[in-house]
């Protein structure tokens, strides 16, 4: 039964937003309902947007960006530095455009920017970052304060980083620039708002499923391509699958060991999603495939 049957009716032209945990179907909703009622298709994965990747980080297929208008997908150089807040901005002009927009993805930070607002926090100076690219994440989580390490996930280095580049290059926790925060930009009372809540085990046999179809679509030749320049610092680097795919490339593992490790990083990354999505996005449309 198609997934369009859960939401309320399409009458207007609000924007759609599609979140979920990685593998759950976004992808193919989005293009349902821009078949049936038009509307361009908006990158809201943060692994997404590096031109370096699309089997690895399973962006559409070409045959899949012919259905239907994409933006924002594969546009970013692999070492270019990409936030939240440059997301923002590029997100910005398909809101008033004469498309409808339907925002898809697995980053939920770039979602709550749009529907929550973004602090104006200043640019991280690059001695900052470097100090911090330096420290391991439990040295970054020790010198947050309790309230900024209650509102990011704990397990993610990078949002962990992040919340440390903050409170060393302004003196302010992250937590009071976001108290600070001006408003949305797309309000949650002028979108609809959807949310794919799935079943751990439903999931976990279509993450392993997917991986498998990756290899034989052409992910370790997508990996070999980039292997004169994979850089592990870069967060473009970090797509799960790719250092484990770089790691048997450089005959430091098994094929076999390299499935297994980036089959278990996908169900613990699905996992933190599964769960961010479910405290932070109470008041979205839950759907269950």
């Amino acid at each position: 039964m198609s997934l369009l049957s859960q939401l309320p009716e399409i009458t207007d032209t609000r924007p759609i937003l599609i979140a979920g945990p990685t593998a759950s179907g976004k992808s193919a909703l989005a293009l349902e309902i821009a078949a049936r009622h038009g509307g361009v298709i908006i990158n809201a994965d943060a692994s997404q947007i590096y031109d370096s990747w699309r089997v690895i980080t399973a962006c559409p297929s070409e045959e899949e960006e012919a259905q239907a208008p994409h933006r924002l997908y594969r546009h970013i150089p692999f070492d270019a530095t990409y936030s939240a807040g440059h997301w923002l901005r590029e997100v910005t002009p398909f809101l008033t455009g004469p498309d409808r927009p339907i925002i898809v993805g697995g980053t939920g930070l770039y979602f709550n920017t749009l529907t929550q607002g973004m602090a104006a926090i200043p640019a991280t100076p690059p001695e900052v970052r470097h100090r911090a690219d330096q420290m391991t994440r439990e040295a970054l989580l020790a010198e947050l304060d309790p309230e900024t390490t209650s509102r990011i996930d704990a397990l993610n280095r990078a949002r962990v980083q992040r919340a440390w580049e903050v409170l060393t290059a302004t003196g302010r926790p992250l937590a009071d620039w976001q108290d600070d925060t001006p408003p949305p930009i797309l309000p949650l009372d002028q979108v609809v708002p959807v949310v794919f809540d799935v079943e751990k085990g439903w999931l976990n046999e279509r993450i392993a499923r997917r991986f498998d179809l990756m290899l034989d679509m052409g992910a370790l030749d997508e990996v070999e391509a980039m292997r004169g320049r994979y850089d592990p610092a870069l967060p473009s680097c970090k797509a799960i699958g790719v250092p484990e795919l770089m790691a048997y490339l450089e005959g430091d593992m098994t094929l076999d060991t390299a499935r297994g490790r980036a089959t278990i990083a996908t169900r613990q990354f699905a996992k933190r999603q599964r769960t961010w999505f479910r405290s932070r996005m109470k008041d979205w449309i839950r759907i269950t495939p």
